[in-house]
C-alpha cells in the first residue's frame, strides 16, 4: 500500500532495536543523500556543538566543554544537511510554478526544493512570486508598514535566531512603540516561563549540565528524549552506568525513555550492547501527570505523619520548607484528603505503580525532575508544572547539586530570545536600561503573545506579520480560520531560509527575505563574524560558520533586521545599526549594557569551553517570588486536559515523527514508533478500536469535539494499533494541528494545549 499524497510505501512493523546504534547511523544514511550536501557538510558536523564550532540550529541540549568525537545526533545531522542542501529555490523556480500550485505540495517536497537565494515579492496578477533587490525590498516594506499602526503589526520570531539578532528585532519593534513579540516559546514552553517564575522566582531550569553526573534519580515527564533531544541520551547512559534510577511517566512508551546503543561505543555497534534507561516505566493517560504526582506526593505525606508518631527519620525535609517555602501545610492537607480511587482514575496508573515509583523518591538524595511538553501543552498545564514543583520541594531538590527542574527546550535558541528581550510583557524588558542607552520612551502597554496574534488577525485587527524564521501559519491552531484571515493582512514578510507553508499563503503584499544559515560563513565590514545562543541550562555559546554561503545574494538576519529598522524607524544616534551589522560584538556590547548581571563580558566570554553560565537565583536558593519564597501550590483539577470524559471523546497527543524538526519534515520515517511511508495516521489503543469496530489499516476521520460549533476535520487517517492508554489517542503535527480550536489552550500561559484535544473518531 502507498500514501495518496506522498506516493511512498506504507510499512507498519514494530521496531525492536534501541534508539541510537545502527538504526540511527541508517537514518542519517537515508535523509542525507537527499539532500545532496557538499563536503563542507562532513566539516561542518566534525564541529558541530563543540568550543570554537559551530552550534546546531536543531534542539537546547548543552554543549560539553568536553565533547564526543561526534558532538550530534541523527536529528542534528538531519538538520545540518538541510541547511547546506545543494538544491536551490532561484527566481526561475517561482517563474515554473504558482504560488496556488505550491500551496498543494507536501511540506517535506517544499523543504526538499532547497535554499531561497534571492528577495521575492508576490505578483497577485500572474500568482507568482518575483525577484527583487535588497533595496527595493526594504524600500516597499518599509514604505507599507509606516501605513500600519505599529500596536497592530505581529513580530514574531523562531526560536533558531541568534542572540544579536533577536535583541536587534526586539529593539526595532520597541522603538517602533510596540512589543509584539511572540516566538516558538509562546508554542511550547511558556507555561515553564510563567509556572517557574511564579513558584520559585525563575523561569528556566536551576540544573546545569554537571548536575546529572551529581543526582542518584531522574523523574521524566512529558518529553521524548529519543526524538527532540537525543544528544541528552549519552548523558542518561552516564548516569545509568553509573546505578542512577530513572522514572519516566509518559502515555506512549518511547524508545529512547527504554533502551539506548552509543553509535560512538564500538561495543555497541560491533557487540550489539545497549543500555537501558528507565528503572520505570508508567504509562500516565493523556494530562494524568498531575494525578500521577500527587499520589507520590500523597504517599510522601502519610511517610512522614507516620515517622512523626513512630519517632522514626523525616520523609520531607522539613527544615527546607520551613526556611524556604510557603503554603505547605494547605498542600499536605490538600494530599491528605485526596481520594485514591481518583487518583487512580484520573492517572491511568495503579496505586502499586505509583507507590513503586515514590518508593525511589523517598529513597534518593538528589533528584532531577526533566519534563518536556507533555506537561506544559495542556488546559491546566500550569498545574501540572506546580504539582512537578511541589514533588521537588517537599524533599528539597531545588536549589542544591545533582537536583532541581529541568525543562528541556526543543530549539536551539527559544530560552535565549527572551533573555534578551523578545517578550510580550513589559516587565520581562529592561525598559529603563533601554530608556537611558538609546534614548526613547519604550512601549508598556502589554504586547500581544501567540494566541492573541491570531485572534487580531482573525479578527481582521491585526495589519500586518513580520516573521524572523519559522511557519508560523502551519504550526498554530485553528488552521482553517487563520489561513482565510491570513491572505487578508494587509503586508506579510518571512525572513527564511527554505520554503514552507506560511510563505504560500501570501497577504495583499507579501515579501519573501532569504538569509544566511547559522552553518555559512557570514562576512560583514570588519570580518568574518560569530553569534551566539543559550541552551537549556542557561549556558551561552557563540558560534561560528565556515560554509560558503548558498548564494552571495542572501543577507545575515542580523543585516535584514538592521535593513528593516532603517525603513521603519527615525535616525537614532544612539543605535548603529550599519555599524552593528559591520561588528557583531558592538551588538554583544549592547545587549552587555542592557543586561549585565547576565552577561558581563561577554565578548570576552564568548568562547569559554561548555559555555558561560548567566546564572539563576533559584540555584542558589534565592526565591524571586513575590512571597520572596518558593511556593507549594494546591492544583485545580487532578487531570491537566481541561475538559471532562465522555463517551467516545478521546484526548489526541500531538507528536513528533523521528523524521520531523517541529514543522520542518525530513521524511516519512519514524523509526521508533514503526511507522512508514506515511504521517496520516491515528494510534489507538486496541481496546478502543474494538469498541469502535476498528482494525488496524482502517481509514477514520478525526474531528473535533470542543462544543464550540465550529467544525474541524481531518479525514484519510491509517488506524494503528500502539501501546497506548485507553481514551487517548497520538497522531502527528502539523497536520493535526487544526483540530485546535485556538481558545483551547494553557489558562495563564496561552501555550496551544496540543497534548490533550478533544476529538472523536468518524468510523
Amino acid at each position: 500500500m502507498r500514501d495518496e499524497q506522498t506516493g511512498e510505501e506504507i510499512i507498519i512493523k514494530p521496531y525492536s532495536a534501541p534508539a541510537g546504534g545502527w538504526g540511527s547511523m541508517r537514518g542519517m544514511a537515508e535523509v542525507l543523500p537527499g539532500e545532496k550536501p557538499g563536503l563542507s557538510t562532513l566539516d561542518t558536523l566534525r564541529r558541530q556543538n563543540k568550543p570554537e564550532g559551530f552550534m546546531c540550529v536543531s534542539c537546547a541540549w548543552g554543549k560539553p566543554a568536553h565533547p564526543h568525537v561526534a558532538e550530534f545526533c541523527e536529528n542534528g545531522a538531519k538538520a545540518t544537511a538541510w541547511e547546506l542542501t545543494s538544491h536551490r529555490v532561484t527566481p526561475a523556480f517561482f517563474e515554473r510554478y504558482t504560488v496556488s500550485e505550491l500551496d498543494g505540495w507536501m511540506d517535506h517536497d517544499l523543504e526538499q526544493a532547497g535554499r531561497l537565494t534571492h528577495p521575492m515579492r508576490y505578483d497577485a496578477g500572474t500568482d507568482k512570486y518575483v525577484a527583487a533587490s535588497w533595496a527595493e525590498a526594504f524600500e516597499s516594506i518599509g514604505a507599507k508598514l509606516k501605513t500600519c499602526d505599529p500596536t497592530k503589526v505581529v513580530l514574531y520570531s523562531s526560536g533558531r535566531a541568534s542572540l544579536e539578532t533577536s535583541f536587534m528585532f526586539s529593539l526595532m519593534a520597541r522603538m517602533w512603540g510596540q512589543q509584539n513579540l511572540p516566538d516558538s516559546s509562546n508554542m511550547c514552553h511558556e507555561t515553564t516561563s510563567v509556572g517557574l517564575k511564579n513558584a520559585i522566582g525563575s523561569p528556566v531550569a536551576t540544573i546545569q549540565m554537571e548536575d546529572y553526573d551529581k543526582c542518584d534519580a531522574i523523574f521524566a515527564f512529558g518529553q521524548n528524549v529519543g526524538t527532540n533531544s537525543p544528544r541528552m541520551l549519552h548523558t542518561l547512559k552516564d548516569c545509568r552506568d553509573r546505578g542512577v534510577e530513572i522514572v519516566t511517566f509518559n502515555p506512549l512508551r518511547e524508545r529512547g525513555w527504554e533502551r539506548f546503543a552509543d553509535p560512538q561505543s564500538p561495543k555497541d555497534m560491533l557487540a550489539g550492547g545497549e543500555t537501558q534507561i528507565s528503572t520505570q516505566y508508567h504509562q500516565v493517560k493523556a494530562g494524568g501527570d498531575i494525578s500521577a504526582l500527587l499520589g507520590m506526593c500523597k504517599l510522601m505525606v502519610e511517610a512522614d505523619d507516620r515517622a512523626i508518631a513512630e519517632g522514626l527519620p523525616r520523609v520531607i525535609d522539613h527544615h527546607f520548607i520551613e526556611q524556604h517555602t510557603v503554603r505547605f501545610d494547605e498542600f499536605a492537607d490538600f494530599c491528605r484528603a485526596a481520594d485514591w480511587d481518583e487518583i487512580v482514575h484520573e492517572s491511568g496508573l495503579s496505586r502499586h505503580a505509583i507507590e513503586a515509583a515514590a518508593r525511589v523518591y523517598m529513597k534518593a538524595e538528589r533528584v532531577i525532575a526533566v519534563y518536556g511538553m507533555g506537561i506544559t501543552q495542556h488546559r491546566y498545564g500550569m498545574d501540572s508544572l506546580y504539582m512537578l514543583v511541589n514533588f521537588l520541594l517537599m524533599r528539597g531538590n531545588v536549589g542544591r547539586e545533582g537536583a532541581g527542574p529541568g525543562p528541556v527546550r526543543g530549539h536551539s535558541n527559544v530560552q535565549g530570545q527572551r533573555t534578551v528581550g523578545i517578550t510580550e510583557k513589559t516587565e520581562l524588558a529592561p525598559v529603563d536600561r533601554l530608556r537611558e542607552l538609546f534614548q526613547f520612551e519604550p512601549p508598556t502597554e502589554k504586547g500581544w503573545d501567540t494566541v492573541e496574534s491570531c485572534r487580531a488577525i482573525i479578527s481582521g485587527e491585526c495589519q500586518g506579520f513580520v516573521q524572523l524564521g519559522g511557519n508560523f501559519l502551519r504550526a498554530t491552531p485553528e488552521h482553517a480560520m487563520m489561513k482565510e484571515a491570513w491572505a487578508k493582512l494587509p503586508i506579510t514578510v518571512h525572513i527564511s531560509t527554505k520554503l514552507n507553508k506560511s510563505h504560500l499563503t501570501p497577504g495583499q503584499e507579501s515579501w519573501i527575505l532569504p538569509c544566511l544559515g547559522r552553518s555559512e560563513r557570514d562576512h560583514q565590514a570588519t570580518g568574518d563574524q560569530a553569534v551566539s545562543m543559550e541552551d537549556s541550562f542557561s549556558h551561552i555559546y557563540g558560534s561560528v560558520g565556515k560554509v560558503t554561503p548558498a548564494a552571495d545574494t542572501l543577507l545575515s538576519e542580523p543585516a535584514i533586521v538592521a535593513g528593516l529598522a532603517k525603513a521603519i524607524l527615525p535616525p537614532n544616534p544612539n543605535v548603529p545599526w550599519d555599524e552593528w551589522v559591520g561588528d557583531y560584538s558592538l551588538v554583544r556590547t549592547a545587549i552587555e549594557n542592557c543586561y549585565p548581571d547576565k552577561f558581563a563580558n561577554f565578548n570576552e566570554q564568548l568562547f569559554v569551553p561548555g559555555g558561560f553560565w548567566k546564572g539563576n537565583p533559584a540555584a542558589h536558593r534565592e526565591w524571586l517570588t513575590e512571597s520572596g519564597k518558593a511556593e507549594f501550590n494546591v492544583p485545580r483539577a487532578l487531570n491537566s486536559s481541561g475538559f471532562a470524559e465522555k463517551e467516545g471523546r478521546f484526548r489526541l497527543v500531538t507528536l513528533r515523527s523521528n523524521d520531523q524538526f517541529n514543522t520542518t519534515i525530513y521524511g516519512y520515517d519514524d523509526r521508533f514508533r514503526g511507522i512508514r511511508g506515511t504521517r496520516m495516521v491515528v494510534m489507538m489503543n486496541r481496546g478502543d478500536m474494538l469498541k469502535l469496530g476498528l482494525t488496524d489499516g482502517d481509514k477514520v476521520a478525526l474531528e473535533s469535539d470542543a462544543e464550540d460549533g465550529v467544525e474541524r476535520v481531518v479525514e484519510g487517517l491509517r488506524v494503528v494499533e500502539y501501546n497506548i492508554p485507553a481514551g487517548s489517542i497520538g497522531g502527528y503535527y502539523p497536520e493535526l494541528n487544526c483540530l485546535i480550536a485556538l481558545e483551547h489552550h494553557a489558562l495563564e500561559s496561552h501555550v496551544p494545549a496540543g497534548k490533550s484535544v478533544p476529538v472523536r473518531v468518524r468510523v
